[in-house]
């Protein structure tokens, strides 16, 4: 336990110490070794303030782990998040820091079998994790008591907010006694948090860690646009036609990664993966294979690469994409290092592009798109590195036994057959085409789709349609973005831009407001009138229509950004480019 000396002096048990070691930890992050102590040493309720990725879940759930008892028969804890995604993620990790002690964690949430989460809940459970509409349901069924909680935890409070969540949290907190512990986690501490915090808290600690700076230095970072099913086909043409591919690959879910490693390993590639449910000598055996390059591909998720210091790496494929900018970073910060150019690439789904666009706005990222190479471009590849190889090995005229055979056969055919023979000999899959399965369509997000969006700055701001204009252009990033039917009034505005643009917008303003309206939303259509009667109708309000002949079909409300599909409407450009990693020339095509 030498390597877990910090948590030890944290105050935790020796069962939670060899969770943690199995888990591949070795010191604490700042928010644990605040938390963990105040936590098992206190009685006060707890705040704490850290952006996401820096190990919150471990800071409340391993002591409170080692608080409640076994074989309660009630619900202990509970655990809100605003996502089921989250909820699946949190539950998974408070499984495995329970080490042997007999818990019952599981986690509840909206589209998930209700039958199966009643049998769970009925069955008995000590710790759950679910989210506010959810819980909800089942407090109204009778299936689900908090009244003897000994402990409540709100993760991404904020988070909660955004969502909506508010009033669900405020109801859950009435269903609970008052003899419990709370733990509030958030990046951020908006009003209404604190005025939560005020009303239920009575003596609390505010823990506060300091935000990191996003500092994302990489030279290429890359995303493509692919479906789902085309995500293992994408992957498997980046790999190929690299010189040379050292890198990590990131999925969700440990399952994802086991898959994955899977496929990889059945297609011929030396791939491993790492993931929680490993030992600690599992564990570092993979890790020494990997740092050793026996073994060239590591497919891991975030919890389970914590902590890998890998140099030399060439790649990192977010194969998943991350929850938020911190992960981003984190993620990609593992290659190119110690003056060593390297490559993150980044797979976006069409549903995904609002939040892909909110990373590269909030890390900095010079991220670009770029076209998942063609088949025909990897097979061109790998015949030049095949050149290249009998190349080298002529300059250096290392033939081993095989001269006098080469000699042999050149007295009975012609040196041209003869090469030909053994190019197919040796490389006939490499070569061949139909190893590769095809792509439906790399860039096959609607480049047409057009969203009209209420601004809430008008002539009163000096707006014009240019400067209107100029303002979206350095908000997105976008310096060729060309805006559409601006109309402006005296104080707000209408402006017709891309999905994707209208998308970073509404992220990026998605917390400003101007009085108790949004600053930015998305323009909402009225039947039978013009955009400025029924906007100055409301002195002002977001509300707008378009009656001309120019208008969009589409009802517009505030929830169907959700589901659009973003991307860029900008011209393509397709030039290739050439950078030296290693010795590497990258070949990929890019907007």
């Amino acid at each position: 336990m030498e390597k877990l000396a910090k948590f030890k002096a944290l105050g935790l048990s020796d069962s939670t110490l060899k969770a943690l070691k199995k888990k591949g930890f070795e010191e604490p992050t700042p928010i644990q070794e605040k938390v963990i102590p105040l936590f098992l040493k206190g009685e006060c309720d707890i705040i704490g303030q850290a952006q996401t990725g820096t190990g919150k879940t471990t800071a409340f759930g391993a002591p409170i782990i080692e608080k409640i008892p076994e074989k309660s028969g009630r619900v202990q804890a509970i655990v809100l998040t605003p996502t089921r995604e989250l909820a699946i993620q949190v539950s998974e990790e408070l499984n495995s820091l329970k080490g042997d002690k007999k818990l019952h964690i599981v986690p509840i949430y909206g589209g998930q079998s209700m039958t199966q989460q009643l049998r769970m809940l009925k069955s008995g459970v000590d710790i759950v994790v679910g989210t506010p509409g959810r819980v909800i349901d089942h407090l109204e069924r009778k299936s689900l008591n908090l009244e003897d909680i000994m402990y409540f935890v709100l993760d991404e409070a904020d988070e909660m907010l955004n969502m909506g969540f508010i009033d669900d949290i405020k109801e859950i907190l009435k269903a609970t006694g008052p003899d419990k512990r709370m733990l509030f986690f958030s990046a951020t501490m908006p009003k209404p948090i604190l005025g939560i915090i005020k009303k239920y808290m009575k003596n609390y600690e505010h823990v506060a860690i300091e935000k990191e700076d996003l500092d994302v230095n990489l030279t290429e970072q890359i995303y493509f646009e692919v479906k789902e099913s085309d995500k293992f086909e994408a992957l498997c043409r980046i790999i190929d036609i690299e010189d040379e591919f050292y890198g990590l690959v990131f999925c969700r879910t440990k399952t994802d990664t086991a898959q994955l490693s899977q496929k990889l390993g059945d297609r011929g590639y030396a791939a491993d993966a790492l993931h929680g449910d490993l030992s600690q000598n599992e564990r570092e055996k993979i890790l020494n294979r990997f740092r050793k390059q026996k073994i060239n591909i590591l497919v891991a998720t975030d919890v389970a690469a914590r902590g890998i210091d890998i140099m030399d790496l060439t790649h990192v494929i977010n194969y998943s994409l991350p929850q938020d900018p911190e992960s981003y970073v984190h993620r990609i910060g593992r290659t190119g290092r110690a003056g060593k150019q390297g490559t993150a690439i980044t797979f976006v789904t069409s549903t995904e592009y609002r939040r892909l666009t909110y990373i590269k706005k909030t890390s900095k990222s010079e991220m670009r798109k770029g076209r998942i190479p063609e088949i025909k471009d990897v097979i061109k590849a790998k015949r030049a590195r095949v050149k290249t190889e009998l190349e080298e090995t002529i300059k250096t005229e290392d033939y081993g036994d095989c001269l006098e055979m080469s000699e042999k056969l050149l007295e009975e055919y012609p040196a041209e057959k003869i090469l030909a023979a053994l190019l197919k000999y040796s490389f006939k899959e490499m070569f061949d085409e139909s190893m590769y399965a095809e792509i439906s369509g790399s860039s096959y997000v609607d480049r047409k789709g057009k969203t009209r969006l209420f601004i809430a700055m008008g002539k009163a701001d000096g707006m014009t349609p240019e400067k209107l204009c100029e303002f979206i252009q350095e908000e997105t990033g976008e310096s060729d973005l060309k805006v559409k039917d601006a109309e402006i009034f005296p104080h707000f505005s209408f402006v017709t831009v891309p999905f994707a643009q209208a998308s970073a917008l509404l992220e990026i303003f998605k917390d400003k407001k101007r009085g108790r309206k949004p600053f930015i939303e998305l323009a909402q259509k009225s039947k039978g009138r013009s955009s400025k009667s029924a906007g100055e109708s409301r002195g002002g309000t977001r509300n707008g229509a378009r009656s001309d002949s120019r208008s969009d079909s589409r009802s517009y409300s505030r929830n169907d950004s959700r589901n659009d599909s973003h991307s860029d409407s900008r011209s393509t450009n397709s030039t290739g480019y050439t950078r030296d990693t290693r010795t590497t020339k990258k070949k990929y095509s890019s907007y």
